[in-house]
C-alpha cells in the first residue's frame, strides 16, 4: 500500500517521524507530501523544509519527499496513493481525523490510514522555535540539534 503523508513540516518538527515508521512497518510505501502555501509565511522556506525531511529519509528506499499545493486528496491520485497517511496524539486528534476521513472517503472517495502516534517521540513546536529565536537563538543550529537522533 502507498500512503501520501501531507503536512507543512518545518525542519525541526520530527513528531511525524514514528508515523512514518510505523507505516513502513507495517510494509507500506510513504509518501512525504510537503504543502507549500504561499500566503502562509512559515518560519523556514519550502526549500529548506524539502532539504532537511529529504535528508532525514535518505537511504530509506520506500519513503519519498514531495511539495503539494491544493487538496490533499488531489495529491493522493497525483502520486498514485492508495490513501492518506494521518496520525493521531489525542482524543481530539481522534475525533478530527475521523471526521475528515469519512469526508474524504465520502465526497473524493479517498482513504484515510488513522495511525496512533507513539507517546514517546517528542517533537518541537513551532511556537517554540519562535520564542527562542526572539531570544537569539539560531534557528539552524536548533534544526541540527533536535534532528541528530533522528539521522
Amino acid at each position: 500500500m502507498k500512503l501520501l503523508f501531507p503536512g507543512s513540516f518545518d525542519p525541526f518538527t520530527i513528531g511525524h517521524a514514528d508515523l512514518v515508521e510505523r507505516a513502513l512497518d507495517l510494509g507500506c510505501e510513504v509518501v512525504i507530501a510537503v504543502g507549500i502555501n504561499e500566503e502562509k509565511k512559515p518560519l523556514f522556506s519550502a526549500e529548506q523544509r524539502l532539504e532537511a525531511i529529504r535528508n532525514h529519509y535518505k537511504g530509506y528506499s520506500r519513503v519519498s519527499v514531495i511539495e503539494y499545493k491544493g487538496l490533499t486528496v488531489d495529491a493522493v491520485r497525483e502520486n498514485g496513493c492508495d490513501a492518506i497517511l494521518r496520525g493521531i496524539r489525542s482524543v481530539t486528534d481522534y475525533d478530527m481525523e475521523r471526521n475528515m476521513a469519512d469526508i474524504n472517503r465520502t465526497i473524493d472517495g479517498v482513504e484515510t490510514v488513522l495511525l496512533v502516534s507513539t507517546p514517546a517521540v517528542q517533537h518541537v513546536s513551532s511556537s517554540l522555535v519562535r520564542e527562542l529565536i526572539s531570544f537569539g537563538r539560531n534557528a539552524d543550529d536548533l534544526m541540527i540539534d533536535t534532528f541528530k537522533p533522528y539521522m
